[in-house]
């Protein structure tokens, strides 16, 4: 991975409380921080988007 790839990009994100407590339990459920889990749904999501 580049250098200029490995730091972190900041962004808000408005989520309803549904949602967030949904991904909260499932970040829970998979040891991970719901911002950890928000970021590994985002990347299963480009992987299967690019066929992977």
């Amino acid at each position: 991975m580049k250098e200029k790839d490995k730091a972190k990009k900041q962004m808000v994100l408005r989520l309803s409380p549904t949602l967030w407590n949904e991904i909260a339990a499932w970040a829970e459920e998979d040891f991970r921080s719901i911002n950890g889990q928000v970021e590994y749904l985002l990347s299963e999501c480009v992987r299967k988007r690019k066929g992977g």
